[in-house]
């Protein structure tokens, strides 16, 4: 049977040159980055060197990156520590950023009373740049958070224009850019965010380790205590193996970045035209569809499946090896459906099967017509 992963927007292979990267850590550099002694001073220098990659490729200063153990970490390493050590009052998102940055608001308006502010979004899942721009007009301490790329419909926001509206009003700005470093250049040092979020496991390298941009002198606090890793902003000992991994996992995306993104919008394109030929009347959820203002990684596609056969689809797909899914990994478990969807569609289309497909260097376009043969036959 086929095995066919159209999942990347979850969780990417890891590609080989990572992996034998950390397996040559993992087996050479096993000394802890805290001690003091030849073996930790080595490890301590793979760090430091990773972390300045890292900063190289945003151009951004590496006092600037904190290692965490991903997107989550890093997002409520953020949104927690500038209501609690920066002053904020209100916080300023829409209902369909990723529940990392979604229930830590809501944890934040439990513990300190804040008040969070929800930007209307149009049928696309598109903000309203008038509305937020009268929103940071208020004169209390505001942060505003916007992810990059939507993980569910692959909406690309205009972050730059974001940034300088916020900084026009004296507003601090986070970013989940979780779906967009590895595959898209962000330049920190012509885009007004203050703090940023990475996770490795989206651009081919290991789970379990990402990291926070915090703009310099921000004034922040650690949310984990212990140890004076991570320059007293976060303890606990490096996982140096994982750290080098999401650093060659980095040098790799952007140095084959121009190669691997034709590549896969070609892809992109060839599976938007197979299903428009094989399911006249499918739609494509918020701008997935459109190649210019969603990324090139993944499309999220309503199909018109009759409402009895909905909930076996993915059963369906898994039984015939087809790796995809209705929406985020995060939220697999829920019965409720997807919560970005839900806010964008009708009540009839959003009963309807609406399915998530992203690619990788790893895809094919033979793939893509066996999914689409799958769908035909299920149909």
């Amino acid at each position: 049977m086929e095995q066919i992963y159209f999942d990347n927007a979850a969780t990417t292979q890891l590609r080989s040159e990572v992996v034998t990267k950390m397996t040559s850590v993992l087996q050479e550099s096993y000394g802890n980055a805290s001690s003091t002694h030849s073996f930790g001073r080595s490890s301590k220098s793979i760090i430091e060197s990773a972390r300045k990659t890292v900063a190289k490729h945003l151009n951004c200063l590496a006092s600037e990156i904190i290692f965490t153990s991903g997107g989550t970490e890093a997002d409520n390493l953020a949104l927690r520590s500038a209501v609690r050590d920066l002053g904020v009052k209100t916080i300023i998102t829409t209902r369909i950023e990723h529940h990392a940055v979604l229930y830590t608001l809501d944890q934040l308006v439990i513990e300190y009373g804040i008040t969070v502010k929800y930007l209307d979004l149009d049928s696309k899942g598109h903000i309203d740049f008038s509305q937020l721009e009268e929103l940071l007009q208020s004169p209390e301490k505001k942060l505003v958070s916007l992810m990059h790329i939507n993980n569910e419909i692959g909406n690309i926001l205009n972050i730059k224009k974001v940034g300088d509206l916020c900084k026009a009003n004296n507003t601090l700005f986070h970013s989940d850019t979780v779906q967009s470093i590895g595959h898209y250049e962000i330049d920190l040092s012509n885009i007004n965010i203050d703090f940023l979020a990475v996770s490795a496991h989206k651009f081919h390298g290991p789970k379990g380790v990402g990291f926070c941009f915090i703009r310099q002198k921000s004034g922040i606090k650690p949310l984990i205590f212990g140890g004076e890793q991570e320059r007293g902003a976060r303890a606990g000992t490096e996982s140096v193996h994982n750290i080098v991994g999401l650093e060659e996992a980095l040098k790799i995306a952007y140095s084959n970045l121009t190669e691997e993104r034709a590549y896969i919008t070609t892809l992109k394109k060839y599976f938007i035209k197979s299903i428009n030929e094989a399911f006249p009347n499918a739609t494509f959820n918020g701008s997935s569809g459109d190649l210019e203002n969603s990324t090139y990684t993944l499309v999220n596609v309503c199909l018109p499946i009759a409402a009895e056969k909905a909930p076996i689809l993915l059963f369906q797909l898994d039984l015939k090896g087809i790796a995809c899914s209705r929406g985020s990994a995060c939220q697999s478990g829920s019965s409720k459906g997807s919560h970005v969807l839900s806010q964008i569609l009708c009540d009839d289309d959003f009963k309807k099967p609406s399915l998530r497909f992203s690619f990788s260097k790893f895809n094919t376009k033979a793939e893509i017509d066996y999914v689409v043969a799958v769908l035909k036959e299920f149909m």
